[in-house]
């Protein structure tokens, strides 16, 4: 008798209704400082900056615009205590927020006191008169009054200066990339116009047909002497200026790992003809040995010649994606869909100088906005690790467009890991530090005793976003490489190794589940698998080893053990709702021993200008055992810890713990079988928008996977089905088995 095979159960989505608000938290904070006190402190401060402002060229304030800093008190940084309404008295608009350190001169939290700690640095844009006129406004205000109040949550105020980050240090006119504030919800013509007005008088000239906006940023090259950059900074709307970024090194690394061998192609078409995948890389050769598994071959730029070594990258890439690692002399791994390379490197890259990255990035927006390709691969970026203080533009334009989850994009994190730590060059390169994308490290081997690559690059990055790179895959190592096709005029791979491989390898993994079982499950739900199958090793760090490394073997993700039921959720969710997402257990209980694991994903959108408020959305979770199990007045179960460590925590905690803001949360906790009667998830949707709170967000696309695993519970998988009738069993759309 042949044992039957237990893949996934859908439809967990049914299980979650509506509930009504929880109850308020604990009362207002105590006020660290009064108004008075305030007051005092700060004056002086607003007036030293006003004055700096007031001596600026005028060019250099468009429309009579001067830029400030406010530095929030730390205690003050959750989106309830946004400055909102001083604001509005002020006359100040917010253009943008980082992060920023400090030691607060008076700290309320005693487990703080003492401590550098991080806060928000608002970026608030005035006229100069006005700003001038701030102290008597603020000496206006009734000390009782909400304005006042806020004011009060402000530690500091200082003139606004742009960061310069540049390289060169020889008088001699060179390419920088500039980022420009603009005003939010307003006709902001005016900046720009003004900006290049006045880079005209320092010599400089603007290119803003490559330029690039994302939320309330401006992204643009210019052109000009190294000398004159601190003038360009003195541009109040100016954020930062830094050196174009060249594109990574693309190259074929034939003499970096042996000989090339030959190997045997499958003899069938890919397994679906559904699936729409696309390769952004170097292109392919003009050969017809792929014709089988390529839908279409797209050259972006159709006037351009190939560059060799860009070809041969992406073949390689293609090659990872359609076959996986070649094993030399044996038949390749047939691939799960056709594929369509995509050209958005070439012979003209090279020729553009540092100004290759915008014409590349406009190559990515224009493929992202077609909407052609549910599954895309990008192996190549520039050649600068992510910086938590500014977006850069690739990241910001490509979260942008991936907001609404049809779209699942593999990035490779880089190949930079082996250098210096402190200073920040090991990390994750961009745009791999994007939010609504999936970026993927490598790992040594496709056996059990893995570790990290010591090439790929490291995380952490950014709150939100921290746990970065996503997950690891294989992508070759000295001890094992990771194979995959050259250019020739027959089948012949050669020995690799490169975060450019594992992003195919494990887009591979991503569109055979999607073959494998059809629509039934999305994208974002494929990314929330594939996280949830991740597995680590012990004293692995989520900033080296992200989420851990996705298994090789297909049939361990979207199967389940004897003992094992792994649950889909997938859907919208509602800004300021609540809802309860029933975790299904046997009406007949489970015995013994369990093990919960849960993985919430989302998509966004983003504020790239908010680099500390990076993404709009927020899910607030707490896990209760037996919802039914209402004490006294209380309005709900009591709650239990799950992806949180305390069951109290401030809003620092919720940030610094890799929750709340975060676009995924994966944790597993263990428990007795009978402690579990009507387990439920509470799942609340926060959203802000530059930081503060907002009538106006959009619903979010969200996908949940829970695996339950009681070991004493053979029949666990069917016992669910049978108690839960709006669930149903995710079977294979293709004939099983088949090599994956």
């Amino acid at each position: 008798m042949v044992k039957s095979v237990n893949y996934l159960i859908g439809n967990g989505h049914l299980l979650a209704s509506d509930i009504p608000p929880a109850p308020k938290g604990f009362g207002d904070k105590a006020e660290v400082y009064t108004f008075e006190e305030a007051r005092t402190r700060l004056e002086p401060r607003i007036s030293a900056a006003a004055d700096i402002i007031r001596s600026l060229p005028e060019e250099a304030c468009p429309d009579d615009y001067g830029v400030m800093n406010l530095v929030l008190h730390p205690s003050y940084i959750a989106k309830s205590y946004y400055p909102l309404e001083f604001l509005r008295a002020a006359q100040l608009t917010p253009i943008g927020s980082k992060t920023a350190y400090i030691k607060p001169a008076r700290n309320n939290v005693r487990r703080y006191a003492g401590q550098e700690l991080d806060t928000t640095q608002l970026i608030v844009a005035g006229k100069r008169d006005d700003l001038s006129g701030l102290d008597e406004i603020i000496n206006g205000f009734s000390p009782a009054s909400i304005t006042a109040r806020q004011f009060a949550h402000i530690e500091d105020v200082s003139s606004y200066r742009p960061a310069i980050h540049v390289r060169s240090v020889e008088d001699r006119c060179e390419y920088y990339d500039v980022t420009l504030h603009l005003l939010p919800r307003s006709d902001s013509s005016f900046v720009l116009s003004s900006f290049i007005g006045y880079c005209k008088k320092f010599d400089f000239r603007v290119l803003h047909d490559l330029s690039f906006v994302a939320g309330s940023l401006c992204y643009l090259p210019i052109y000009g002497p190294r000398s004159q950059l601190e003038e360009i900074g003195k541009f109040t709307f100016v954020r930062a200026v830094r050196d174009i970024a060249p594109l990574r090194s693309i190259h074929s690394g034939f003499d970096l790992h042996g000989a090339s061998s030959g190997f045997i192609p499958p003899l069938s078409k890919p397994l679906s003809s559904l699936p729409k995948v696309a390769i952004l890389d170097g292109g392919i050769p003009d050969s017809p040995l792929l014709d089988t598994w390529i839908n279409r071959y797209v050259k972006m730029d159709t006037e351009a010649d190939d560059h060799p070594s860009a070809v041969a990258h992406g073949l390689g890439v293609a090659s990872a994606f359609l076959f996986g690692p070649v094993t030399p002399d044996s038949i390749a791994s047939r691939p799960f869909a056709y594929v369509s390379p995509i050209r958005i490197v070439d012979a003209s890259s090279t020729n553009e100088k540092r100004l290759e990255m915008y014409r590349t990035l406009g190559f990515i927006e224009e493929i992202l906005l077609s909407r052609q390709y549910s599954f895309i691969n990008l192996s190549l970026g520039p050649a600068i690790p992510m910086e938590d203080e500014d977006i850069h533009p690739w990241t910001a334009v490509i979260d942008n467009l991936l907001q609404d989850g049809n779209t699942l994009m593999t990035i490779a994190v880089g190949n930079n890991g082996e250098k210096d730590e402190a200073s920040g060059n090991a990390r994750i390169q961009v745009p791999s530090d994007c939010v609504n994308a999936l970026s993927v490290g490598s790992a040594t081997s496709m056996g059990e005793n893995w570790t990290k690559a010591s090439y790929s690059a490291i995380g952490p990055g950014r709150r939100p976003g921290v746990v970065k790179p996503d997950v690891l895959m294989f992508g070759g190592s000295h001890a094992e490489y990771f194979h995959a096709l050259i250019p020739s005029s027959n089948f012949k791979v050669h020995p690799y190794q490169g975060t450019s491989y594992a992003a195919p390898y494990l887009l591979r993994a991503a569109v055979g589940i999607s073959a494998i079982l059809g629509s039934q499950i999305s994208p974002l739900a494929i990314k929330a698998l594939l996280i949830h199958s991740a597995k680590t090793q012990s004293g692995s760090h989520p900033s080296r080893n992200g989420w851990g490394k996705v298994p090789d073997d297909l049939l361990e993700i979207i199967t389940c053990d004897e003992g094992t039921a792994r649950i889909i959720y997938q859907g919208q969710l509602c800004p300021g709702k609540y809802i309860r997402a029933k975790i299904p257990i046997p009406e007949a209980g489970i015995e013994g021993k369990c093990v919960i694991s849960a993985t919430f994903c989302f998509t966004c959108p983003v504020d790239p200008q908010d680099s500390c408020s990076y993404t709009r959305a927020g899910l607030e979770i707490v896990f209760r055992r037996d919802c039914a199990n209402i004490q006294g007045n209380s309005q709900n179960a009591p709650s239990d810890t799950f992806f949180t460590k305390r069951p109290y925590e401030t809003e620092r905690d919720l940030r610094n713990s890799g929750g709340k803001w975060e676009n995924v949360l994966h944790d597993h906790k263990g428990m007795m079988g009978h402690t579990l009667k009507e387990p439920v998830f509470d799942i609340h949707y926060t959203a802000r928008a530059g930081g503060a709170a907002t009538s106006s967000a959009e619903n979010i696309p969200y996908a949940l996977v829970i695996t339950i695993k009681a070991p004493r519970n053979p029949t666990l998988f069917a016992d669910i089905l049978n108690d839960y009738p709006m669930l149903y069993h995710i079977e294979p759309q293709v004939s099983l088995p088949l090599q994956v």
